[in-house]
């Protein structure tokens, strides 16, 4: 089981049914995930380098999207039909799906922001850059463009996740580069067989 550190209802319920913290899963290459927030005042301007830009899905078009996500998360099974349910979705909007177009028209990094109206939070996910394309940071001006984006779109928060681990720093150091600190995680539990 991993309920969320903050579902303390959650955490008791399952202690009186003999879980307990998974020693295994709190080592330096652990999977525990770890839900990071910020609020969306005093957003620092993005900056590309030269000959990349920032794109919607709505104008770059589904087949950049698929493939942009083909791209940063090799291999996957992702595909034109399974983004097509991705668009489906309540809370999916093309004008909050972003992209990042090298200069050789390559989709090279990309996010869907997920609004959520009522509570004026949105959160991306997820957030991948091509392996090509890595440590120029396209990544860090996609979530900035991004958050001023979310911020005219209603939002005043955001989430994103990362594996929380020691072993894991590389996408919790570019959150944590541009605002976020962690706002709860997961708390992997497991129940131990006894004899009796």
């Amino acid at each position: 089981m991993t309920p969320s550190a903050a579902d303390e209802f959650a955490l008791k319920r399952w202690a009186t049914h003999g879980y307990e913290t998974d020693p295994a899963s709190l080592g330096d290459t652990g999977t525990w995930i770890q839900l990071n927030r910020r609020d969306l005042t005093n957003v620092e301007q993005p900056v590309l380098p030269h000959g990349f830009r920032c794109r919607t899905a709505d104008e770059a078009g589904p087949k950049a999207a698929v493939q942009a996500h083909l791209d940063a998360w090799a291999p996957s099974t992702y595909t034109a039909e399974g983004y097509q349910g991705v668009r489906k979705t309540a809370p999916y909007r093309g004008d909050l799906h972003l992209l990042v177009e090298a200069p050789d028209g390559a989709m090279a990094s990309s996010t869907i922001m997920w609004l959520d109206e009522g509570s004026r939070t949105a959160e991306f996910e997820p957030v991948g850059t091509h392996p090509h394309y890595r440590r120029l940071g396209l990544g860090r001006a996609m979530l900035l463009h991004g958050m001023h984006l979310a911020r005219a779109a209603g939002a005043t928060h955001m989430t994103v996740a990362c594996l929380g681990a020691p072993g894991h720093p590389q996408a919790r150091g570019l959150y944590y580069g541009i605002g976020f600190r962690e706002f709860t995680r997961d708390v992997p539990l497991i129940k131990t067989r006894t004899a009796g």
